[in-house]
């Protein structure tokens, strides 16, 4: 079988929009030679792969988001009174990891570094009362974000230097998945050098992961940063997530070995019209339908600083019909906020702190599964949580 030699996106960058059909004509006017043609592998964990995104996507679970850099736990710890500390943070995480009956709503959790080599006060290592739940660790693996020269002050995502080597120890640890969170401002543009270099690090990232056994998570965040219509949200995501498959072809990514980590398509936070849920979903499973291949099994989303409840009706509506895919929710803040007001740093609030954390696991499996009411969500759930220009 002939082998295609990739290489790194050349630095010249013509701006301007280069769509997937002006790619197809390109494609279809060229010169046809015979090229023996073979099925796109993984190396030896293609299998694997496979099974390991159809259990995280399956029916009425979804993704427990805690993979929060030390400083952003810290921030939130601060939130209630804390100080940044490893034993702080992992009494929290301990909370988290381990609710009785979490695996009944929850199929994976995505990890920081520190929490994937963790253990309990008792010794028990997080990866095995995940596993004791039935839920898949997952870790995170980029780098954070920096700026990018020659943009519109936008960034790019840093963290593919030694990466596969990584991947490879986080596997050894226990996971068996993975997370790489870059981020597209509506507001900067965006311009097609960040689009572009947001799609190919995805892709690079996309391809190390799988050939170390690590179902990668494809995750392109569109800020909600702005005042830009809903319309304008669709535009762009359309063209952020044709890039983003372009590049995961090119890099010979197993699409049956991934998820996605979308944003939904909504208005920006400051547009003067909120849209409903309803609308939410009608644009985002636009979007959606036009942009991701059936042979991908689930799609996990972002909740992206909209309230708990909020997070929860939108995926709701995007599930009161059937989807080529599993749709379903990767939430970090979305399913812990009440749980960190109610815990407060205090040993005698962890059984309520877990309860309420059930609750907000329960509430999204229904929601996964098209059935979920808002009656009775309290105040808390329906704040919002949207913070102008937010890191991990």
């Amino acid at each position: 079988m002939a082998s295609l030699k990739l290489s790194a996106p050349s630095s010249q960058w013509i701006a301007g929009e280069r769509s997937l059909d002006r790619r197809s004509r390109i494609l279809t006017a060229a010169p046809r030679r015979r090229v023996a043609v073979g099925p796109i592998r993984a190396g030896s964990y293609t299998d694997e792969l496979v099974q390991t995104a159809k259990v995280i996507a399956s029916p009425g679970r979804g993704i427990l988001a805690i993979d929060e850099s030390n400083a952003t736990c810290g921030k939130r710890l601060a939130s209630i009174g804390l100080d940044n500390t490893e034993a702080n943070r992992q009494a929290y995480r301990q909370l988290l990891l381990t609710t009785p009956g979490l695996g009944e709503y929850i199929s994976g959790a995505i990890l920081f570094e520190e929490t994937l080599y963790q253990s309990t006060t008792d010794g028990k290592k997080f990866v095995d009362c995940l596993r004791q739940e039935k839920i898949m660790p997952g870790i995170k693996v980029d780098k954070g974000l920096v700026p990018l020269p020659g943009s519109n002050s936008e960034s790019w995502c840093q963290g593919l230097d030694g990466l596969a080597s990584r991947c490879a120890e986080y596997y050894k640890q226990g996971a068996r998945f993975a997370k790489w969170r870059t981020v597209v401002s509506i507001p900067c543009g965006p311009s097609a050098l960040a689009v572009k270099e947001a799609a190919w690090g995805l892709a690079r990232y996309a391809a190390i992961a799988q050939d170390n056994g690590l179902v990668p998570i494809v995750e392109p965040e569109i800020l909600l940063d702005g005042d830009h219509p809903i319309e304008r949200t669709l535009e762009v995501a359309e063209k952020v997530w044709a890039e983003v498959f372009y590049y995961l072809a090119e890099n010979n990514v197993v699409f049956e070995g991934i998820l996605l980590k979308p944003s939904m398509v909504t208005p920006g936070a400051e547009h003067k019209e909120k849209a409903s849920p309803e609308m939410i979903a009608k644009y985002t499973l636009k979007m959606l339908n036009r942009r991701v291949p059936p042979a991908v099994p689930g799609i996990m989303f972002l909740s992206g600083g909209q309230s708990e409840m909020e997070a929860t009706l939108n995926l709701n509506a995007m599930n009161q019909a059937p989807n080529p895919w599993h749709v379903s929710f990767s939430y970090a803040r979305a399913l812990q906020n009440t749980v960190l007001k109610t815990w407060q740093g205090r040993p005698e609030n962890v059984v309520a702190s877990q309860k309420a954390l059930l609750d907000r696991a329960k509430a999204n499996s229904l929601a996964q599964l098209g059935r979920y009411s808002a009656k009775g969500e309290s105040e808390e759930a329906k704040t919002g949580m949207f913070q102008k220009g937010y890191t991990y």
